[in-house]
């Protein structure tokens, strides 16, 4: 077997996976954190680094799900040749067989019949492995491994990748409380970040919920990570692992803030959501800061100053709304009650977004969980710019 260098300085090809049509966004964020060279990909972008930089984006990026480093590329001719090529690495010197694993990813190949059948292939060679070097192996444990994997083939081209993250980086571990169709937390950051809200204007969500999207804006608005209460990271979990540089990193992360930049404000109709919201607020420096209030929509009202509003309003997927009626009721509200402001609304229903009776200035197909969904910009101006955002929105 030839020996595999994980813990070598030398530079990683660190793989970042995102949800769909949020790659250029989290392209974006990779920038503003200093990494310029970027090759961007399905669901995904990569970068070259180093074990410093996985622990880094681990604990900053907002806008992705897991964060893999490569450990083998290689290219296969049969089902034999997936074996013999992962039987020669030593994944003895990745982890120990104290840890256990699993195997995730995606095959489109034709090569194999069973779709599945690659991941018990590499399985063997990783527990074969074990077995002919120390006698001994790891256990499996699909649910909650210690270390994952990722195996990705595309015919005959294979490559095999730790995943650093673990568990789904959406998992922040602030959220103690849920509503009843809860926003992922990566996708609320991503829709912050492609929204272009410059964190300085006031950043209302007026279906706040349980407060995800604005958690979000407010670790945004701050530079506090949103990782920072997340304890659990496969990383630590491999042979490398290097607690000093992780404690350097980690302990030198803000977190403590006795203002925010601008205001944010968050409502709800229901008084469980604004408690939930609170809940989720109380561990974070600056919750005593984000505002919220226990009003439906139509019942909040502005200032004279410019307003950013972005929600993620029912959709009737999975709480029952008379979705035409409630859509028409925001977009009532929003051409007399918010002008001079900026909205952004995501939803997975084309007939309510048709009933908001405004013309929206941009769009984007993005999804929420399984949900294939429009992201919306309106922009709500008063006076001579007012009619022409009052027409009736038809499909392009």
């Amino acid at each position: 077997m030839k020996s595999k260098e994980t813990t070598s300085e030398s530079e990683l090809k660190i793989t970042l996976k995102c949800f769909f049509g949020f790659e250029q966004t989290l392209g974006e964020e990779l920038i503003e954190l200093g990494y310029d060279k970027i090759e961007f990909l399905n669901r995904a972008v990569r970068i070259n680094g180093s074990w410093e930089d996985v622990y880094f984006l681990n604990l900053y990026i907002r806008c992705a799900i897991s964060i893999l480093v490569e450990i083998e590329h290689f290219f296969i001719k049969s089902e034999d040749d997936l074996y013999k090529k992962a039987a020669g690495i030593y994944w003895n010197e990745i982890f120990s067989a104290n840890k256990t694993f699993a195997i995730k990813g995606a095959v489109f190949s034709t090569l194999f019949k069973n779709t599945h059948y690659p991941f018990l292939v590499l399985k063997d060679a990783i527990v074969d492995c074990f077995r002919e070097i120390q006698n001994e192996r790891p256990n499996i444990d699909l649910k909650k491994p210690q270390v994952l994997f990722d195996l990705y083939i595309k015919e005959n081209e294979v490559t095999i990748s730790v995943n650093t993250s673990g568990l789904p980086l959406f998992q922040r571990g602030y959220r103690e409380e849920v509503g009843e169709a809860p926003l992922n937390e990566v996708v609320a950051a991503s829709l912050i970040r492609q929204s272009g809200w410059d964190r300085t204007t006031t950043f209302m969500d007026p279906f706040c919920g349980s407060g995800t999207i604005l958690i979000e804006a407010a670790f945004l608005a701050t530079g506090i990570p949103s990782n920072i209460e997340r304890q659990h990271y496969a990383f630590k979990n491999l042979n490398n692992y290097d607690e000093k540089l992780w404690n350097e990193i980690y302990g030198s992360a803000p977190r403590i803030v006795r203002s925010l930049p601008c205001e944010i404000i968050g409502s709800d109709i229901s008084d469980e959501m604004i408690l939930k919201t609170r809940r989720n607020l109380r561990s974070m420096s600056f919750g005593r800061f984000v505002k919220t209030s226990v009003l439906p929509f139509d019942q909040v009202t502005k200032t004279e100053e410019k307003l950013f509003i972005l929600t993620n309003p029912p959709y009737g997927e999975r709480m029952e709304t008379d979705i035409p009626e409630l859509y028409d009721t925001l977009g009532t509200w929003m051409k007399h009650s918010m002008t001079n402001s900026e909205a952004w609304i995501i939803s997975s229903s084309e007939e309510g977004l048709k009933s908001i009776g405004l013309k929206p200035t941009k769009k984007t197909k993005v999804f929420n969980g399984d949900l294939e969904c429009s992201f919306r910009k309106f922009e709500i101006y008063d006076g001579s710019k007012k009619a022409k955002n009052e027409e009736s929105y038809s499909e392009e």
